[in-house]
Order: structure tokens, then C-alpha cells, then sequence
């Protein structure tokens, strides 16, 4: 098998998605798709599985099964665009490779994020990294406007330093996290499943998670039936951990479960991801595999 070509994925190359106020994600190449995580696996497996519907359910049992290595024959190239704490949470995920813009070769743009009235919320006092509900609109509104003036105090005395001949990489010292930023980043998709896992969920910050939702668009366009066995699998899915699943089973049988405090509250939330999924339409057909 040569060379392989997505025409979906061809679509959205060079594509800017847009994200936030001044970001994008863009789509620069891609390798392989759901043929070649198929082709990786028949390496292992055996030329057993020859149609589409056997492709899809060899896929499916790979990703449920956790046999990662064919999907990290796939890889996707993005040019991405984000504010600068943004990109400190993303650079988390050390299992890609990336170049950043720096602001020691560059003058940086005049470009800062600032949030929607309605993404302007208070603290959580049950999470330390989370949000509660959004603030009155009147003081969103003077929060944005307290964060457009510092920025643009900020920049103002960049420019002049800039100006002065100050050295780039000291007089980019006082820019705010909210300066935008863009690098190059590449990823294998088995990788990036367990980015998007994380920052897909509902949990994470609103300003990764959109550009969570921007790549999981185009890794659907390179791979659609890998990704559909990620939503089934990975997305769709609860873990229990062995205290949960006595919890679950004394649930079941009638009895008193033994969980309490902050325990308790993550297994009914577990619970309540379980009643509200979905079935799919159409469930995948397993492979027959060779012993």
C-alpha cells in the first residue's frame, strides 16, 4: 500500500479553523488514516479482515482492547494559534514534537485574548482550577474591560521599548499569558486521542477545549472509523476503580454502598455519565483473530 489519501482530510488542509477571538487551527499534512492503522494491525494479525465492515470492527476491538501501537502510525501536523496560557496547559502533553513562535527573533502582534461576557465566571469554591457560574453582565463587562487596559498598557510598553532598541527578548518580558502565540505541532493519533480525551471534557478550561473540538474535527476527517471507535470507546466510556465497582455491585444487589465525601459525589457522577448516554446506530462487527 502506497501512499494514502483521505479526501476528507484533503478538504481541510490549509483550512483555518477559527477558535477564540484571534486563534485558528489549521490542518498542515497528514499520514496515513484508518487503512493504515488496518494495514499496521494485519502486520500482527494476519490478512484475516478484508472489507470495510471487518476494517471497522478490527478498529473498534484494537481501540477497546487498548493495542495502540497501529494508531501511532498515524500522524497529524497542525498550525495552531492560541493565547499563551493556553499553550502552557497544552505543552503539558509532552508526546508531541512542536516549534514555537519566539520573541526573541519576532517582534510580537498586538494580539490578546479576551473573554465573552458570558465565559466571565467566578471561582468554583468545590474546584480550585474550575469555574461557577458566570458573573452579573455590568461586572463581566468591566472585568473585560480592566484586562483590555492593562493589555494595552502592557503592549504600549513593549512598542516603546521595541522602539528604544531594547534588546526583543528582554522587552517581551512584562506581555501578558494572554498574548497569542503559534506553533507547529505534531502528533501521532493515539497520542492525540488522549489529548482530546482530556481536554474534551467538560472539566477542562473552555479556552483548550475549543481547540480541543477544532482538532477533533480534522483527526474525524483524516481517520473517521478510528474516530468513531474513540467516541464509542474512550469518550463514551466510564472507569470504575475496584472501590467504585463494589460500590456499583452492592448498587445493584439493593445494599448500602460504603463510599462517602468526595468518593461518593465522583461515582454518581459516573452513574449519571452512564444514564445519558447513547447507543449507536449501528454497533461494530468483532474480527475474528487468529490465536
Amino acid at each position: 500500500m502506497g501512499h494514502i489519501v483521505v479526501e476528507a482530510a484533503e478538504a481541510l488542509l490549509d483550512k483555518e479553523i477559527p477558535v477564540l477571538d484571534h486563534g485558528f487551527v489549521r490542518l498542515v499534512d497528514y499520514l496515513g488514516g484508518d487503512a493504515r492503522i488496518v494495514q499496521s494491525a494485519r502486520v500482527s494479525y494476519g490478512a484475516g479482515t478484508k472489507t470495510f465492515r471487518q476494517d471497522r470492527g478490527l478498529i473498534h476491538y484494537l481501540l477497546k482492547n487498548a493495542h495502540t501501537s497501529p494508531f501511532e502510525q498515524v500522524q497529524l501536523t497542525f498550525h495552531t494559534k492560541m493565547p499563551i496560557f493556553v499553550a502552557r496547559q497544552w505543552v503539558r502533553h509532552r508526546t508531541a514534537r512542536l516549534n514555537e513562535i519566539s520573541g526573541r527573533y519576532s517582534v510580537m502582534k498586538d494580539e490578546f485574548y479576551l473573554p465573552l461576557p458570558e465565559h466571565v465566571s467566578y471561582q468554583s469554591e468545590s474546584n480550585k482550577q474550575g469555574r461557577a457560574g458566570a458573573l452579573p453582565p455590568d461586572e463581566a463587562e468591566a472585568v473585560i474591560q480592566t484586562l483590555k487596559a492593562e493589555q494595552v498598557a502592557a503592549y504600549a510598553s513593549y512598542e516603546k521599548m521595541i522602539e528604544q532598541g531594547v534588546a526583543r527578548e528582554l522587552a517581551r518580558t512584562n506581555l501578558p499569558i494572554s498574548l497569542y502565540t503559534e506553533w507547529y505541532w505534531q502528533i501521532d493519533l493515539h497520542n492525540l486521542f488522549h489529548f482530546l480525551r482530556l481536554r474534551l471534557d467538560g472539566h477542562a478550561q473552555y479556552e483548550i477545549r475549543v481547540y480541543a473540538e477544532a482538532m477533533a474535527q480534522c483527526a474525524k476527517a483524516v481517520a473517521p472509523i478510528a474516530f468513531e471507535a474513540f467516541e464509542e470507546h474512550l469518550v463514551g466510556s466510564v472507569d470504575f476503580s475496584r472501590s467504585e465497582c463494589a460500590a456499583l455491585a452492592a448498587r445493584l444487589r439493593g445494599e448500602p454502598i460504603q463510599l462517602e465525601g468526595k468518593a461518593l459525589e465522583r461515582f454518581e457522577a459516573k452513574l449519571a455519565h452512564m444514564l445519558a448516554a447513547n447507543a449507536p446506530d449501528d454497533a461494530p462487527e468483532e474480527p475474528q483473530l487468529p490465536v
